[in-house]
């Protein structure tokens, strides 16, 4: 295995604070969202969207966890062009996690509308018309999964290329995790719902696995 370089920009002050935004994005977001999915009442995962948890008396809780999330994802992109400066991938990496982070505050900021029994009270089905934030909603959510896609495949050829056919073959099975995820759920599979949650949170947590690889070298 060829040993990644470790640019001199990693010795800047502050990367390692920006680098541990990265990691904690994913893994904060994915608990506060997977807790809720657990206490909420009437939330159902194979049904429901994660992005469903935004609407009821809790749906504050949701709101901020997007917020939060795509601060802190923005702030870790910050920290990883520094710690990719003049590396394979060092320009578009950044680039798409910052892209990520943006769609994820866009989402928190316009909320979708209450559907399909969830909160306890809506009618059952999806409503017969959608607002307009329910239509930003959708469409920070797929520059979001775009954006993510995208970073884990950036990923998956600057690993290739420094030798690391590991983390390059990890990369590859976060992206497509999420782009099968969200095909299935935008073609309306069974289950969609669950299978884009498992895509989505694979493809965070994976951005988050990179940063950590980074923050233990920086």
């Amino acid at each position: 295995m060829i040993t990644d370089p470790t640019p001199t920009a990693t010795a800047r002050p502050g990367t390692r604070a920006l680098l541990a935004c990265a990691v904690v994005a994913g893994p904060l977001w994915a608990g506060v969202s997977l807790a809720q999915v657990v206490g909420r009442e009437g939330f159902d995962l194979t049904r429901h969207p994660l992005s469903a948890l935004s609407n009821g008396d809790l749906g504050w809780l949701q709101i901020a966890n997007f917020a939060v999330a795509g601060v802190l994802a923005v702030a870790g992109a910050i920290g990883l062009r520094r710690a990719l400066a003049g590396a394979p991938g060092g320009v578009w990496a950044p680039r798409l996690v910052a892209t990520y982070g943006i769609g994820m505050i866009a989402a928190g900021a316009f909320v979708m509308e209450p559907a399909d029994g969830f909160p306890v009270g809506t009618p059952e089905g999806t409503p017969t018309a959608l607002g307009w934030t329910s239509f930003a909603h959708m469409a920070a959510g797929s520059l979001t999964f775009i954006a993510l896609i995208a970073v884990c495949y950036v990923l998956a050829r600057r690993f290739a290329r420094t030798g690391d056919r590991a983390r390059s073959v990890l990369s590859v099975i976060a992206g497509t995790a999420l782009l099968l995820g969200d095909g299935w759920a935008m073609a309306g599979g069974a289950l969609g719902s669950l299978t884009l949650a498992v895509g989505a949170i694979t493809a965070m947590l994976w951005v988050s696995a990179v940063a950590a690889h980074h923050l233990r070298t920086a």
